[in-house]
């Protein structure tokens, strides 16, 4: 049973993210019943990465969208889309956000196999023959889409699209407290997924 001081965490985690009060789910129920340290440690966390000085709102709530998108989390896809609506974002940058964490779902597969095989020439010199037309011209921004897709390149392994996209931002003018501050506000909404 949830103690009280832990449905106050949760609710006030909820009404942040604007996600419904009676929403539950195996982990969080696990977490309240045991302890409810890490709940509360999670609600700061996730009110910490989303108020960085580095990263505007709206900037902030699409990142976080891109990670429940990647992770598949309807529940805080919804929240997400609503507070990046709700700071200025268009249909364009949330279809945008989607499509990036699609075409980095398929580029970090196809690159991080491409790493682990280092020792076999063939797969390193043969193209990759995908489209990637979204990359070209954004309406979010190329600086923040690089951001996006080094966020979600991050938080599905992939060393090469890492060092790649981490090259582009900075070339894009991005400096490394930004770029901290995303990985670590991808790193957070992972986490969020994992138990909401």
């Amino acid at each position: 049973m949830n103690t009280p001081k832990t449905n106050e965490t949760l609710q006030n985690l909820f009404l942040e993210l604007g996600i419904d009060a009676d929403h539950t789910s195996k982990s969080l129920n696990t977490l309240a019943t045991a302890n409810n340290r890490y709940i509360r440690d999670l609600k700061l966390n996730v009110t910490t990465v989303l108020s960085s000085a580095n990263l505007s709102r709206k900037e902030a709530y699409l990142l976080a969208l891109s990670v429940a998108v990647n992770e598949q989390n309807n529940t805080l896809i919804d929240a997400f889309e609503a507070l990046a609506v709700r700071e200025g974002a268009t249909a364009d940058e949330l279809a945008e956000t989607h499509g990036c964490a699609s075409l980095m779902s398929v580029n970090n597969v196809f690159y991080r196999f491409k790493h682990y095989m280092h020792t076999t020439e063939f797969y390193n010199h043969q193209p990759a023959g995908l489209r990637m037309s979204l990359m070209m011209n954004v309406t979010m921004g190329k600086p923040l889409f690089e951001l996006m897709s080094l966020v979600i390149s991050a938080v599905n392994g992939c060393e090469r699209c890492c060092i790649a996209h981490e090259h582009s931002v900075k070339e894009l003018g991005t400096g490394e407290p930004r770029i901290f501050d995303a990985i670590r506000l991808g790193a957070v909404i992972k986490g969020l997924c994992t138990v909401i």
